[in-house]
C-alpha cells in the first residue's frame, strides 16, 4: 500500500497529487487581548498569520483507513535503522561455541544484557539492491550478509562489535506457507477431508480465501470492512513465521528466554512495521498456558523485534560510514559461521532447501496463487488452467477445468487498492430490508461466471484470491529503494550537485520509474538462472507432492521439539479495529509505557 507514495504512474485509487488532509482535533484558542466588539478593522490592520507548512509523515499515511491510531504511531517510532543501531550499542552479544558441529553458549552464566541477533532477509530486497549496484539478486544476497554478520560489516564498529549470528532468507518459510496454504484451500473445498485440530481457535476461513501476508490489506480490511476478516487465511505470513521458529527453536536449544533473542526483518514494505507489532505475534499465541500463568507479569515479547526497509538498509549502512559497493560479493567463510543449534530443523529455515521459484508465472509476491494452482493442477491429472485477464495487469483470474471442460476451481489476483476495493464490493453482504417480508437487498451483481466470463464479475465464486495491496506486487513496495535513491547511493557526488543546482530537476518521470521498477523485477526473477544455484543443486528436483512432504514432515518434527501444537506456531488471528479519527489522541503515560516499554523484550 505505500508505494502510491513513491511510484506515481502506477493505478491506484490515491494520487500524489491529491492534498493528504489531516483532521483539525482541536479548535484554536481565541486571543487573550480584550477586543472592542462595535470596531471595525481594516484589511491593513488585520496580522499576519505565519503558520507552518503541513507535513505528512509516514505515521500519518502509513495505515488505508485515513489515519493511523496513536497506538500505531508509538510502534513505528521504535522500529528504525537508529533503533537498530542503539540495540547493538546497549546489549552486548552473547558469546557462542561450537561442539560437535552444534552450537551451544560458550559459558553457562552470560551477561544480563547480552542479546542473540538474528535476521530474515526477503528476496524483494535483494533484487532492490541488485538493481541499485548492478549486481546479480544472489551477489546482493551476499552483500546483506556481509553487512549484517560480516566482519566487515556493522561488527566493523559500534560499542560491543556486535553483529547479527545468523542472517536467514525468507523464501524458506514462505516454502512452508505455500504449502500449508494448498492445504488450507484444499480443506475448504473439501471439509470432510480437514486435517485442522484445533477448528475453534482457528476457524477454517469462509470461501473465497483470501490471502494475508501483506500487512496493508490487513489493516485495510480490519479498520474498514470487518465482514471480510473471516475470509482471511489463518496462516502467518513469511515474516511472522520466521520470527515464530527462530524465537522458539533458539530459545529453547539454546536455554534461554525468547527475550533475550533480537530479531530483524528486512521487508520491502513500511507496512511490515505494524504488522511486526501485532498483539497476535508475539509469544503468548505460542507459549504454554502454564508458563505464561508463571510470568504473569512479564511483557509479551514480540516474534519480530524490529523491521527495517530496504532504504533503510542504506541510512544503517551511512550511519556507521560503511559503503556498501564495498563489501565483499562473496560468501563468509564457514569458519566465521555458527551452525544452527537444531540441525533437523535447520532444512526448515535453510535457504539451501528452499525450491526457487520465482518466475513471471509466480508474481513478484511470493507465487502465493501460483502454488495453489499447480498444486490442484497436479492433483488433477489432464486437468486444463485456463486464464483471463482483467481491465489491468493487476487482476488475472484462472479457472482449473478437468478434461471433460468441469471447472475445479476458480482463483485470481488483485494487486492495488483500485482492484482490491472492486473485489471488496462483491464479497460485501446483502443489506436486509426493514420493509416486512421484503428480500434482501443485494449489494453487488452475483451471476454465475462462465469459463470465458470477463475477470470481477463475481467474488463469491472464487476458492483463493491472492490480495496484495502495492500495485505490481512487493517489488514495489514502498520502502523499496527509488531511482534517486539508486543514484544518490551509486554516485553520491554527483547527485548532491544536481540538487545543488536549481536548473536540473532530480525528480525522475514516469518512463523512468517504470523502467526502474523493470530492473528490480528482472532482478527478482533472475534467481531461477543463477549459474552457482545450478552448480550448488546435486540433488534431483522434487515434485509437488514430494516437496509439500518434505516440508509437512519439518514442521512436525518442530512441533514435536517444542511440545506446541502445530496450529499454534503456523496460524493467527484477525480482529476489527476501531479508528480514533476525531478523538482525543494524546495517549496517557501509562498507555505509552504499555506500549513503548522494552523492559523484558516486550512493547
Amino acid at each position: 500500500m505505500s508505494a502510491i507514495l513513491s511510484a506515481d504512474d502506477l493505478n491506484d485509487f490515491i494520487s500524489p497529487g491529491v492534498a493528504c488532509i489531516k483532521p483539525v482535533e482541536t479548535l484554536p484558542q481565541k486571543s487573550t487581548k480584550e477586543e472592542n466588539p462595535y470596531e471595525v478593522t481594516t484589511e491593513d490592520k488585520v496580522e499576519p498569520e505565519n503558520l507552518p507548512p503541513a507535513q505528512i509523515s509516514l505515521t500519518d499515511c502509513l495505515a488505508c483507513s485515513g489515519c493511523v491510531t496513536s497506538a500505531e504511531a508509538v510502534l513505528i517510532s521504535l522500529q528504525s535503522h537508529t533503533e537498530v543501531l542503539n540495540t547493538l550499542d546497549a546489549s552486548p552479544e552473547i558469546p557462542l561455541t561450537t561442539i560437535n558441529n552444534a552450537t551451544t553458549l560458550a559459558n553457562a552464566d552470560t551477561p544480563g544484557e547480552g542479546r542473540i541477533y538474528v535476521a530474515s532477509v526477503s528476496p524483494q530486497v535483494r533484487a532492490s539492491l541488485a538493481a541499485t549496484y548492478g549486481i546479480s539478486e544472489r551477489q546482493a544476497g551476499y552483500m546483506i550478509d556481509q553487512f549484517l554478520r560480516g566482519p566487515q560489516g556493522l561488527r566493523n564498529g559500534g560499542k560491543h562489535g556486535s553483529g547479527f549470528t545468523w542472517v536467514f532468507d525468507t523464501n524458506s518459510m514462505r516454502d512452508a506457507v505455500l504449502a500449508l496454504t494448498a492445504d488450507e484451500v484444499s480443506e475448504s473445498i473439501n471439509p470432510q477431508e480437514s486435517v485442522t485440530t484445533d477448528g475453534q481457535e482457528f476457524p477454517l476461513p469462509k470461501r473465497p480465501i483470501l490471502s494475508s501476508a501483506c500487512p496493508g490489506w490487513i489493516c485495510y480490511a480490519e479498520k474498514t470492512h470487518p465482514f471480510v476478516l473471516p475470509h482471511l487465511s489463518r496462516l502467518k505470513s513469511p515474516q511472522a513465521l520466521s520470527g515464530t521458529f527462530l524465537k522458539t527453536v533458539l530459545s529453547k536449544s539454546l536455554g534461554i528466554p525468547a527475550s533475550r533473542i533480537w530479531h530483524l526483518a528486512v521487508m520491502p514494505c513500511f507496512d511490515k512495521k505494524l504488522e511486526a507489532s501485532r498483539e497476535e505475534l508475539t509469544d503468548v499465541s505460542w507459549q504454554p498456558s502454564s508458563i505464561q500463568a508463571g510470568s504473569a507479569t512479564s511483557q509479551p515479547v514480540r516474534d519480530v523485534d524490529c523491521v527495517i526497509t530496504t532504504r533503510e538498509i542504506l541510512s544503517l549502512a551511512s550511519s556507521r560510514g560503511l559503503s556498501l559497493q564495498n563489501l565483499p560479493l562473496q560468501a563468509i567463510p564457514a569458519s566465521l559461521s555458527m551452525p544452527f543449534p537444531e540441525p533437523s530443523l535447520e532444512p526448515l529455515i535453510s535457504s539451501k532447501a528452499s525450491e526457487i521459484g520465482q518466475s513471471l508465472e509466480t508474481s513478484t509476491s511470493g507465487g502465493y496463487l501460483h502454488h495453489v494452482l499447480k498444486t490442484f493442477q497436479a492433483r488433477n491429472p489432464g486437468s486444463d488452467l485456463v486464464t483471463n485477464r482483467g481491465r489491468n495487469s493487476d487482476v488475472v483470474e484462472y479457472v482449473l477445468t478437468s478434461q471433460d471442460g468441469q471447472p475445479i476451481m476458480k482463483a485470481a489476483r488483485y494487486y492495488g487498492f483500485r482492484n482490491i476495493q472492486n473485489l471488496v464490493r462483491k464479497l460485501k453482504p446483502a443489506r436486509v430490508s426493514r420493509l416486512p417480508g421484503a428480500k434482501p437487498l443485494a449489494t453487488s451483481r452475483r451471476q454465475p461466471m462462465s469459463r470465458n466470463a470477463n475477470p470481477g464479475n463475481s467474488g463469491s465464486d472464487y476458492s483463493y484470491v491472492e490480495v496484495m495491496a502495492c500495485p505490481g506486487g512487493c517489488t514495489n513496495g514502498g520502502g523499496q529503494i527509488r531511482v534517486e535513491d539508486a543514484r544518490e547511493a551509486v554516485n553520491p557526488l554527483e547527485h548532491t550537485e544536481k540538487v545543488n543546482d536549481p536548473e536540473v530537476s532530480t525528480k525522475p518521470s514516469p518512463h523512468e520509474q517504470r523502467a526502474w521498477l523493470a530492473r528490480v523485477d528482472e532482478a527478482y526473477f533472475s534467481m531461477d538462472s543463477d549459474s552457482e544455484i545450478e552448480s550448488e543443486g546435486t540433488k534431483k528436483a522434487l515434485s509437488i507432492p514430494e516437496k509439500e512432504r518434505e516440508i509437512h514432515e519439518g514442521l512436525d518434527r518442530w512441533s514435536h521439539f517444542m511440545g506446541i501444537p502445530l496450529s499454534k506456531l503456523v496460524y493467527t488471528t484477525y480482529r476489527k479495529v476501531e479508528s480514533d479519527v476525531g478523538k482525543d489522541q494524546t495517549p496517557s503515560n501509562d498507555r505509552v509505557v504499555e506500549l513503548a516499554g522494552k523492559i523484558g523484550g516486550g512493547w
